[in-house]
């Protein structure tokens, strides 16, 4: 068992580390965090570590996949920052500027030269995280829009829900699903962005059209 996750100083190091981030390493699940998964002897305690005990609770739930995750098997988690064993800084020293030592002890004497290069390399990755083009959170949705009865110009209502327009919505195809007594519901799929897109202020424009519109519902909804 990796010794280095059972002692005070290895857990704070990893809790700094994984505080700004989501994964060990890149943006997606890969084998430097299953590496460093398995140097776990168990779950990270969440009032103590609660960083640390988030990212572990999400790599747990890929353990049926971890084999088959992008990266290199093979690489001891310590590939993937300096070791937390007291070895590391002086193998961080002799190697000089190569490596950032992510998971080093905060009990060592603070050299200022290198304290100052590594607020600088920190600084450095915070603004090229920064730049990094966000992911946009898009959904896909199913959307039911019940007319008032079987007299209703369903083409004129498809035409009105249509002409709703705004930033993050793309409406996509439709159809006409009969639900009793001569009466056919316009059922329509449409992606929207998360972020600009409320479903019910969508839902209360549309039953706005009430010349048509009875009600409308959301059939189905899965994130994109």
């Amino acid at each position: 068992m990796v010794a280095e996750f059972t002692t005070p100083q290895g857990l704070q190091g990893f809790e700094q580390f994984i505080a700004t981030r989501s994964y060990v390493e890149a943006f997606s699940p890969s084998q430097a965090d299953v590496a460093c998964f398995k140097a776990f002897p168990s779950a990270p305690d969440a009032a103590t570590y609660p960083n640390s005990a988030r990212w572990y609770k999400h790599i747990q739930s890929f353990e049926a996949e971890h084999e088959t995750l992008p990266g290199d098997a093979s690489k001891p988690y310590t590939s993937y920052g300096p070791s937390t064993s007291a070895a590391a800084p002086a193998a961080a020293a002799a190697e000089e500027d190569d490596d950032l030592d992510l998971f080093g002890s905060d009990d060592e004497e603070v050299d200022p030269e290198a304290e100052a290069l590594k607020q600088k390399r920190l600084a450095e990755y915070a603004a090229k995280k920064a730049n990094k083009p966000k992911t946009i959170a898009k959904s896909l949705v199913t959307l039911d829009v019940k007319p008032w009865d079987d007299e209703t110009d369903m083409a004129a209502l498809e035409a009105a829900v249509r002409s709703i327009e705004k930033p993050g919505l793309v409406w996509g195809l439709s159809k006409l699903v009969p639900i009793g007594y001569g009466i056919k519901k316009l059922q329509m799929s449409l992606v929207v962005e998360d972020e600009l897109v409320s479903l019910d202020e969508l839902q209360d424009q549309i039953a706005e059209f009430d010349d048509y519109v009875q009600s409308s519902d959301v059939a189905a909804m899965q994130k994109l």
